[in-house]
């Protein structure tokens, strides 16, 4: 029975050594088929596989800076999906983000990669640097000084500027004034305010004794022109601009007449009662023409007698106020001190109406006389418009 036994284990030794073998073969065989995870080298040859043919890597990731726009295109769809991205797709890598690749079937790009890199930005960077100009030496209470909080402040002396009241307090406004002083226009002389506007000389007629002339301008009179030559008897006397169409006749300055009292009364007297209710600029417009009437040899060479020629004519008279029958009361000092005014500004020369020009008739703008046919029109002033002849009289 002993002998039995002893012969027994050795059979059973000799089983287990020639079965371990062959599950030695096969375990072999399964390590040497399937690599481990060690065994593959980068990201893309786990993504894609060992069996792709052509680059080890189909995709590159490109850091791009916030704001910029490149023409990189990252899918998240193999190629083969006709639907394009999806969304949330990828994969999330340390340091990059949200990152994807191109599945196995896309097929390889054909170009190589050195050709494929954009070293387009690859170059030097280039600081743009502000210039910064130095803090100027501002006196110690200037709120321009740019200095004051980072040195430290010294508690020695008396106080500082920024710290005291100004004894000037209630008067800065003054104090300013009186270094930018306000230059005030200069009024034209003897002219109203309301004609101001409308004053194109300032030089009047030397016989305007109403208006005081401009004075003479020494640095370019001499001395000895007086005795050199021929006292000019049309000097310092007003002559109106002469524009194309105009007549000869209006280079005639005006008698020394029309500045008396009595002829400046019947023209004040023809502005207040033909155009008072016009404004300013339409009352000198109406003595423009009357005065253009006495430059006119066709018309009385006086300011009464051109107003009042044929007054006696009952509403055929020159002037519609003299010849209606109504008697004449001025009813408002007001309007007649303004045409006085008007008078006298344009008599002097120093207002002239360039529209109006050399014109010596008118009309108000609801009648239709017949011999506005026969000559030029000018120009429309509130309800009076104003006519110039063509041969320089009546026709």
């Amino acid at each position: 029975m002993h002998r039995r036994l002893s012969t027994l284990q050795p059979a059973i030794a000799g089983r287990r050594e020639r079965s371990f073998l062959p599950t030695l073969m096969i375990g072999l065989g399964i390590w040497i088929g399937f690599p481990t995870t060690t065994a593959y080298q980068d990201m893309a040859s786990l993504v894609s596989g060992t069996e792709a043919p052509g680059a080890r890597w189909n995709s590159f990731i490109q850091n791009s800076v916030a704001g910029s726009t490149h023409s990189v295109e990252m899918p998240f769809a193999d190629g083969d999906i006709v639907t394009g991205a999806i969304s949330g797709a990828g994969m999330t890598a340390p340091g990059l983000g949200k990152v994807a690749f191109r599945g196995k079937a896309a097929a390889a790009n054909e170009v190589p990669d050195e050709e494929r890199i954009n070293r387009r930005d690859k170059k030097g960077r280039i600081v743009d640097v502000t210039p910064a100009a130095p803090p100027k030496a501002f006196n110690a209470g200037s709120v321009l000084r740019r200095t004051s909080a980072i040195t430290r402040p010294v508690l020695e002396g008396g106080p500082k500027m920024a710290f005291v009241r100004p004894p000037i307090k209630g008067k800065e406004v003054a104090i300013a004034m009186a270094f930018h002083a306000k230059e005030e226009k200069k009024k034209p002389v003897g002219v109203p305010t309301m004609l101001a506007s409308l004053v194109n000389n300032d030089t009047p007629d030397i016989l305007a004794t109403a208006y005081a002339p401009a004075e003479p301008d020494y640095a370019k009179t001499s001395p000895f022109a007086s005795l050199l030559k021929d006292p000019d008897p049309k000097a310092g006397r007003f002559i109106p601009p002469l524009a194309e169409g105009d007549h000869d006749w209006m280079r005639n300055p005006l008698p020394a007449s029309v500045f008396s009292k009595a002829e400046q009364k019947c023209l004040a007297t023809a502005i207040y009662f033909e155009a008072q209710g016009e404004s300013a600029k339409g009352q000198a417009a109406v003595a423009q023409v009357i005065l253009n009437r006495v430059r006119n040899p066709a018309y009385p060479s006086t300011i009464c007698g051109v107003v009042y020629q044929n007054d006696n004519w009952l509403n055929r008279c020159q002037f519609s106020f003299a010849c209606d029958g109504r008697k004449k009361v001025v009813t408002s000092p007001r309007h007649y001190k303004t045409a006085e005014e008007i008078a006298m500004a344009v008599t002097a020369g120093k207002i002239f109406i360039p529209e109006v020009a050399s014109s010596t008739h008118y009309y108000a703008a609801y009648v239709s006389p017949g011999w506005a046919r026969t000559m030029q029109k000018m120009k429309r002033i509130g309800l009076h418009i104003f006519y110039r002849t063509y041969g320089g009289g009546w026709i």
